[in-house]
């Protein structure tokens, strides 16, 4: 037994485990080396196939942009560098407002097969002259989305159709918000389509379809008063609490510009799944009902109007220095609001009584007839109101009413607001 411990303790037994150990070790190297090597093919790269640095739009999901740029508006930011491409030169021509309503609805039906009534085109421009608000009621496939729509493309600036959803409740929802886990502003289509018309001398329109889905005086709240203030200059719509160096140019103390060239148009539906409109929204829009479809007709091709929002208002002043009401109407105004004043206790208001001495004068210029337009605003800014009395009291007075208006107007000439009392008294 001795032998043997002396025989594997010599000092030849400790050279050859040394060996062993050694040969092992190198063995485990070289099995390393040989692991992460690849085979000549793939390891000779051509120069055109190296790697190269992902966009920042093709970033995997989970890389954080701010590690990149340090900007929390990063579409904004891209607008700030990008600002000259926005300035338009403008329609070139002496144009009218008669020529815009008539290019504009040949121009629907050459280019868009899209057929409207000339005095619903009529109507639905000088609401837009009238207020930065309309709204566009009528039975599904009359043409409500597809008129705003049409009207972006003819003056050669795409509407924005924002479809509204039923949970909206605040400004957020409109205009997006701060995301604290990704350091980043979630900025919507309508933010950046404000923060561009701010750049721009351009129509903006922007479509809130199906706007009573949800609410409007909660998530459009913001957006009323601020159209109310007379000076386009004080509007401006809160976006951040706070500010950073980084913000864009045009985001004031962290807040935007409502820009004063972007007019706000909303579809209406009235059934089971929406909300009825207040009257603090219907006072400050305009509304337009698509009650039928026009009928097919041949219009010779038309190119659209590059026209400014400049070029528009200065149709709109135009018009209303050269077809301002008549002083006959302006008494059977006055006339009107003392009958309706003694026999419902309602009156027009200063609101109203503007928008009815713009939207008349525009609507001539447009083509069409004075007693037409104050049917027409008459009966969606007054005899609407009547919906909100006592629907008995109401049938009981409506044959005295429609006799006043013959009266006053002449036979037969308010359809309109007569249609609206007898369709009253029927569900009286």
């Amino acid at each position: 037994m001795q032998g043997f411990l002396e025989i594997f303790t010599s000092v030849y037994a400790i050279i050859i485990y040394f060996a062993v150990l050694l040969a092992l070790m190198i063995g485990l190297v070289l099995s390393l080396i040989s692991k992460d090597s690849k085979p000549p093919s793939i390891l000779k790269l051509d120069e055109s196939e190296s790697p190269k640095k992902l966009p920042k739009e093709e970033l995997p999901i989970d890389v954080d942009p701010t590690e990149d740029t340090g900007k929390r508006f990063f579409v904004l930011s891209e607008i700030d560098e990008n600002r000259e491409k926005y300035t338009r030169s403008g329609y070139v021509g002496a144009a009218t407002l008669k020529e815009l309503c008539d290019r504009f609805r040949n121009f629907a039906a050459s280019k868009l097969s899209l057929y409207y009534h000339i005095s619903d085109i009529r109507k639905f421009i000088s609401g837009l002259a009238t207020s930065y608000i309309v709204i566009l009621q009528g039975i599904s496939g009359t043409g409500k989305t597809s008129l705003a729509y049409a009207l972006g493309e003819f003056l050669g600036n795409p509407s924005t159709v924002i479809p509204v959803q039923p949970m909206w409740k605040e400004r957020s929802d409109l205009i997006g918000y701060y995301n604290e886990f990704t350091k980043r502003f979630n900025e919507t289509t309508l933010l950046q389509k404000m923060y561009e018309g701010n750049y721009s001398n351009a129509i903006y329109l922007t479509l809130l379809d199906e706007m009573n889905i949800a609410r409007i005086e909660y998530y459009f709240a913001e957006f009323l008063s601020l159209l109310e203030l007379p000076d386009p200059e004080k509007r401006y719509l809160s976006v951040v609490s706070d500010r950073w160096e980084s913000d864009p140019v045009s985001l004031v103390n962290g807040q935007i510009k409502l820009p004063e060239n972007m007019w706000f148009m909303g579809t209406s539906n009235n059934d089971d799944t929406t909300f009825a409109i207040s009257d603090k929204v219907f006072d400050r829009a305009m509304i337009l009902n698509l009650d039928s479809k026009a009928e097919v007709f041949s219009a010779p091709k038309t190119e659209g109007m590059n026209l400014t929002a400049q070029q528009f208002r200065q149709l709109r002043d135009n018009a209303l220095t050269e077809y301002a009401v008549t002083r006959r109407n302006l008494k059977r105004l006055d006339a009107l609001d003392k009958y309706i004043t003694e026999t419902f206790h309602i009156t027009f208001g200063n609101r109203i009584r503007r928008q009815i001495e713009t939207f008349v004068p525009v609507f001539l210029a447009c083509g069409g007839d004075e007693l037409e337009a104050l049917d027409d605003i008459i009966a969606k800014k007054l005899i609407r109101k009547l919906e909100m009395q006592n629907p008995i009291y109401v049938k009981n007075s409506a044959e005295g009413f429609c006799a006043f208006l013959d009266e006053l107007f002449g036979q037969d000439k308010m359809k309109q607001c007569k249609s609206y009392i007898t369709r009253l008294t029927k569900n009286a």
